[in-house]
């Protein structure tokens, strides 16, 4: 039986996976800013399923809720790092308060949170960290910048985290999910306002979801706890069959164009 942390368990993927962990027969400490959106599966629970109320940008209020979590169950095996919004503008048009809320929640949240972890998880000499990117964490979208930006950050703060707690026993995994038929289109993304001068390229990235968004988040769940049951996990977990070509042929772009100005590039020294 593991015990996992999840932040933004009300609804979404943070939902979901508490969901599927709790079906495992796995004990979750969850957080939301509204608690009581979880009532319904407390009340299914078993006792296996606390929530704590947590805003991830309040970093003492991140500590404390750390050590209940481990305090509830004994322990923590799986931190998830969930919560998180979406922000949609061009760079032009994001104004300064929803450029560092974003950064807030998006970066500074999980960067608390895996702070408040470790120290459990070194102590116990082993644990999971999943922190929930996105393909937007692996190719820029345009109109959505800032998003962009803050799980670009999120990557590389991942990567070398991963590197200095391997030798505690600590796998830290990226799980980057395309879009998903989840409220991120709805109630988990924000607008900028918009300029009509950027209208055209809104409306082409917004033609690429005419027909609906594609996907069942209920597979992102599933992978997930087929990750945590594994011995040897990825640093990155791509989820999404049409996304995942697009990734790949996007990194073979980048390896050629390297290649094409190598010349350059070692010329500098």
């Amino acid at each position: 039986m593991r015990t996992w942390f999840i932040t933004g368990v009300s609804r979404g993927f943070g939902r979901l996976i508490a969901e599927h962990a709790l079906k495992a027969g796995d004990n979750v400490v969850g957080t939301a800013r509204r608690p009581e959106a979880l009532d319904d599966l407390v009340a299914v629970s078993e006792g296996r399923l606390v929530v704590l109320p947590l805003e991830v940008t309040d970093r003492a209020a991140v500590f404390e809720a750390v050590e209940k979590a481990a305090e509830a169950f004994g322990r923590i095996d799986v931190v998830v790092n969930n919560a998180g919004f979406g922000l949609m503008g061009a760079v032009e048009e994001v104004g300064e308060e929803d450029a560092r809320a974003i950064m807030e929640t998006n970066f500074f949240g999980t960067l608390w949170v895996t702070q408040a972890a470790l120290p459990v998880l070194r102590k116990q000499g082993e644990g999971r960290i999943l922190q929930m990117s996105s393909v937007s964490g692996l190719m820029a979208v345009p109109t959505m910048g800032l998003y962009n930006a803050s799980k670009f950050a999120l990557e590389g703060l991942s990567d070398a985290l991963a590197q200095e707690v391997e030798g505690f026993g600590i796998h830290v995994t990226l799980v980057e999910p395309r879009i998903y038929a989840t409220d991120f289109m709805g109630a988990s993304l924000k607008m900028s306002p918009m300029s009509p001068a950027y209208d055209p390229v809104r409306a082409a990235l917004m033609a690429k979801y005419a027909d609906g968004v594609p996907g069942d988040p209920v597979k992102v769940a599933e992978a997930v706890l087929e990750l945590v049951g594994s011995d040897a996990p990825p640093r990155r977990l791509l989820l999404g069959d049409g996304d995942f070509d697009v990734i790949v042929e996007l990194h073979q772009d980048r390896v050629a164009e390297w290649r094409s100005w190598e010349p350059v590039s070692r010329a500098a020294g």
